[in-house]
């Protein structure tokens, strides 16, 4: 599938400071691909939690026409700076037989508590290629476990249990991210002045990527646009 790819980088000089923010917004061109509906039938807890049907979020193209789920994130010209890990500790939950949220951000060593809420077995499998693989089983409505990573890349979790349930996490070495909501915007917050690529990353359409250069005190906006069928 060939990717539009859309930098539209726009800058705005405010007063003295060493870092700015890159904001932005995701934008989708074309008709918005059908919803998928997710066949749950294969566990009765899972259709107890849900009272209308529930559709897949491979892609949700939202009501102002832009694209929810696309990780956003500097790629390039950070260089050797190093960033420590958050203290904040991340919930990835299982709830109503579904991944929360469905792509995430997270950085090297930050703690991610992943919960199962649902009264039900899941299993979490994580695809990742460059951190340790994990399969855990979580049978219990309640049950945490805590995982960390310590090399950068973005993987798929499964679950065998229920094959409709897939969520991705991305690992970052710093914290320059973002992943677009209901609105399709995004804000990178506090990134260093210098001249960077800036990442789009979306699970069925691929990647973009945009150059900016934040000033001192510097406001840059950078816009995707993903292109459909």
């Amino acid at each position: 599938m060939k990717v539009l790819a859309i930098g539209i980088v726009t800058l705005c000089l405010l007063s003295s400071a060493v870092a700015g923010d890159v904001t932005g917004k995701v934008s989708f061109d074309g008709k918005a691909p059908a919803a998928v509906k997710l066949k749950m039938n294969a566990d009765p807890i899972c259709m107890k939690g849900h009272p209308t049907d529930v559709y897949g979020e491979e892609v949700v193209v939202n009501k102002n026409g832009t694209l929810k789920n696309v990780l956003i994130y500097v790629k390039d010209g950070l260089g050797g700076k190093t960033f420590p890990a958050p203290n904040q500790k991340l919930v990835f939950d299982q709830i109503g037989c579904a991944y929360k949220p469905h792509v995430l951000g997270i950085q090297l060593g930050q703690e991610l508590e992943v919960l199962n809420s649902d009264p039900t077995l899941h299993n979490v499998h994580s695809l990742s290629k460059m951190n340790t693989q994990f399969n855990q089983a979580m049978p219990i409505k309640g049950m945490k476990i805590t995982k960390k990573f310590d090399k950068v890349e973005t993987f798929k979790v499964k679950c065998e249990v229920h094959t409709w349930m897939g969520a991705y996490i991305g690992v970052f070495s710093h914290p320059f991210y973002a992943v677009t909501g209901d609105d399709g915007s995004f804000t990178l917050k506090g990134v260093p002045a210098g001249d960077y690529t800036i990442e789009a990353w979306h699970e069925k359409y691929g990647v973009q990527t945009a150059k900016v250069k934040v000033d001192a005190a510097g406001k840059v906006t950078a816009d995707f646009k993903f292109k459909g069928n």
